[in-house]
């Protein structure tokens, strides 16, 4: 079987999906034109901005789109190709696709406000509490584990770290004339055209002017950075940067599939499934935490509801942002499979091993690429900057979000210290910020990290939850919810179990007691879900 056919298949199957599926779940929501949108209903200039659904989307896409549905689906192959393409597709349609715009549907509904508010409105704020403390912790650990990768980047590729550099100017330079520009079509199209030429210009010049600086100093640099894009107007920096480093993405994607199209590679991996690994455990519930963007991804819900439902124009753009962009990335996840499916499982497995997933993407795609005429040096390092510049994204966005659940678990106090740090910005985003310094310093990030694919799926299953009863207050039919919210608490919950046995088995007892205070914590939000619909259910029958 070619490479091209598996590509083709795939994208018409997420196509049909987009325009049959989409459009029932789009409905199922309710989302009208005829309400409007948090954007305008609260616009701020600081986080609530009505912007196009072109450049919302590049932002959603952006910061979705980091490095998971590339390192996942490439570490997931290990159990065969066949069951990671079906999770991706199966997952990416019916799981993903539903929770990003559920999470967009129920914070518009809800102001604007992320899934830790929408969880006290329809939970209660016990529900509340227990969440915003999860989500918070773990975007202070991606905070920290993003600066370190993108520091330890910096320094291992100067020309990286300039090129980035590079890209955040331009981005401040594209938001300001935008705003000058206005709502004019043609304008936006040639400062588009513009910023993205430029931009792939100072790809090339940041590998001629490369910047070489300790790791210290571009962990503080980075951390400085994140502080700054936390607290600025999404329209001059967040926006812009989002919407231009997305062509990167977008063009990274359509260079390979035209390379996958001259080259014509066979899949020369077997269709062997491994019911286990020996590194991994076993394919049950593994796969499912390994691939998580590109399938679903509890962050997801984090940014939807978090910074993209803040900058929607109207309600009918969630449809693209949301769902598309979903699919968008599980086709992503497709092309990460198809860089390493050219290869033979035993060549798959060593180059793994000794060379990690980032570099085996790089190198496969780039050879891709380069049959269009390309240097292959260049492709290669064409794709390794694009995977580097998402992580970036992924850094700043996570700060504002992190931001934002500070501020809205202390919005509930009458306290006028609580009532201070949840109307300033500026004060929530030095706390997020020395929160991840010392993270960063503790060294415990490294100790902490394996468990983040478990407590990511886990805040998927808790997004499901909270969209499943949001919509059942509605007397609307959620069962297209609630299906992929029992199979993500049965994953999560059995990833969890295993988890804590296995550290605890070889004495690690921190990462053990974590793992069942996870545990504990998803059964508790499910009683409280489970109160909370009887409530409801028994103040109905009281009105009869």
């Amino acid at each position: 079987m070619s490479l091209s056919l598996l590509l083709l298949i795939s994208a018409v199957i997420l196509f049909l999906a987009y325009r049959i599926y989409g459009n029932f779940v789009y409905k199922k929501f309710g989302l009208s034109d005829t309400r409007k949108a948090p954007s305008h209903t609260h616009r701020d200039g600081i986080d609530y901005e009505p912007s196009k659904p072109i450049v919302v989307l590049g932002h959603h896409f952006a910061s979705i789109a980091g490095a998971g549905p590339i390192v996942g689906p490439i570490i997931a192959v290990t159990f065969g190709w066949i069951p990671a393409v079906i999770w991706i597709l199966v997952g990416g349609i019916f799981f993903g696709a539903v929770h990003d715009l559920g999470s967009m549907a129920a914070s518009l509904r809800t102001e604007g406000k992320s899934i830790g508010v929408i969880i006290r409105n329809q939970i209660g704020a016990k529900g509340k509490q227990l969440f915003v403390i999860f989500s918070f912790s773990t975007l202070i650990l991606v905070i920290g584990v993003f600066a370190d990768i993108i520091a330890k980047t910096f320094v291992a590729n100067p020309g990286v770290a300039s090129a980035s550099l590079l890209f955040i100017f331009l981005a401040v330079a594209f938001g300001f004339v935008n705003r000058r520009v206005g709502n004019k079509t043609i304008s936006f199209i040639a400062i588009t055209v513009v910023g993205v030429v430029l931009m792939y210009y100072f790809v090339y010049l940041g590998t001629q002017i490369p910047l070489i600086l300790d790791y210290q100093i571009w962990v503080g640099v980075l951390l400085i950075y994140a502080f700054i894009a936390s607290v600025t107007p999404v329209a001059l920096l967040l926006q812009p940067r989002d919407y231009l480093n997305s062509y990167l993405l977008y063009g990274m994607m359509i260079a390979a599939v035209a390379g996958v199209i001259v080259a014509d590679p066979q899949i020369q991996m077997s269709t062997e499934v491994m019911p286990s690994s020996e590194s991994l455990g076993y394919v049950f519930p593994v796969l499912f935490v390994t691939i998580a963007c590109g399938a679903i991804s509890g962050f997801h819900s984090l940014v939807a509801s978090g910074t993209t439902s803040k900058q929607l124009d109207k309600e009918s753009d969630a449809k693209i942002v949301g769902f598309g962009g979903m699919l968008i990335e599980s086709f992503l996840a497709i092309i990460a499979v198809g860089a390493v499916v050219i290869l033979s499982r035993q060549e798959y497995t060593d180059r793994l091993t000794i060379e990690g997933p980032v570099a085996l993407f790089s190198t496969g795609l780039g050879g891709m690429i380069a049959s269009l005429g390309l240097s292959e040096t260049f492709a290669i390092g064409f794709v390794a900057l694009t995977v580097s510049a998402f992580a970036l994204t992924t850094l700043d966005t996570c700060t504002r979000l992190a931001r934002f659940t500070l501020q809205e678990y202390f919005e509930d106090m009458p306290q006028p210290a609580a009532q201070a740090l949840a109307k300033n910005r500026y004060l929530s985003t030095l706390i997020v910020v020395i929160l991840s310094i010392l993270l960063l310093a503790s060294g415990e990030f490294s100790k902490l990290w394996p468990i983040f694919g478990s407590a990511n799926q886990l805040l998927a299953a808790l997004a499901l939850l909270t969209i499943g009863v949001w919509l059942i207050k509605k007397n609307i039919s959620a069962t297209f919810v609630t299906i992929p919210m029992f199979f993500m608490f049965t994953v999560t919950l059995a990833s969890l179990g295993l988890f804590a046995w296995k550290n605890y088995q070889e004495a690690g007892y921190v990462l053990a007691g974590i793992a069942a205070l996870l545990f504990v914590l998803a059964i508790a939000l499910i009683v409280l879900a489970v109160q909370s619909l009887k409530k409801e259910v028994k103040a109905s029958e009281q009105t009869l």
